[in-house]
């Protein structure tokens, strides 16, 4: 009996320690993460007043990750249908916008992920609302792409990308990837390409470009308008 209740007061000693060695894990853990930046819409995401986006920046000691948290509104409640966890910059606030890049009708969602070329590209995940599942579908190539913006001419999505010059990159969305048809290239030249189906880029002209034109952004391609 006395051998049993000294390996009971052993073990009751262990599980008490690993238990507050447990819990001083939790709270330092807990101390270390920050909500730096926080954004919500319930009115104008998906379908407007059904759907509500809720997205945190959280900084982790030297790290920041995005949650981002999508709600269907059932009744009186809401569903949540989406929840991702990326990785993001210490440095730029979410600053998210919300607006149609699909022409479908609903409203789709992007926050800036990062910057790039001393943040002259800014580089944003692109999330589409998917009206027949009801749910956000992460674009997976969207950051490969700064400064996006739907092209009403075009019914497209072009970027625009600053280097020694610049580009302007035009881009239709198959499934949850960007797909580039055409592009515009500023440098010494001006040099346009189109992108054939099997993604290959095709050049239909080349030009004397203006030095004071090498950063301008392009509306049209074929032929190329500012």
């Amino acid at each position: 009996m006395k051998y049993f209740l000294s390996s009971l007061s052993i073990l009751l000693v262990y599980l008490l320690t690993w238990n507050r060695d447990l819990i001083a894990f939790f709270v330092k853990e807990r101390q270390t993460q920050q909500i730096e930046d926080f954004f919500s819409d319930s009115l104008t995401i998906g379908r407007k007043g059904k759907n509500k986006i809720e997205i945190s920046k959280i900084r982790n000691e030297d790290a920041c990750e995005v949650i981002l948290s999508f709600y269907s509104r059932e009744g009186k409640n809401w569903l949540l249908k989406n929840r991702f966890q990326f990785a993001k910059d210490l440095i730029t606030d979410i600053d998210p916008q919300i607006s149609d890049f699909n022409n479908d009708g609903y409203n789709d969602i992007t926050y800036v992920s990062n910057v790039a070329a001393r943040g002259a590209n800014e580089v944003r995940r692109l999330l589409i609302y998917d009206p027949a599942k009801d749910v956000l579908i992460p674009i997976q190539n969207s950051e490969e792409y700064p400064n996006m913006a739907y092209n009403k001419e075009l019914n497209c999505i072009d970027a625009f990308l600053v280097h020694g010059g610049s580009s302007t990159v035009f881009l239709i969305l198959e499934g949850n990837q960007l797909k580039e048809i055409a592009s515009v290239h500023n440098d010494s030249h001006r040099t346009v390409y189109k992108t054939d189906k099997n993604g290959n880029s095709i050049l239909i002209s080349t030009d004397t470009l203006n030095p004071e034109d090498i950063y301008m952004r392009y509306k049209n391609f074929d032929p190329p308008e500012f």
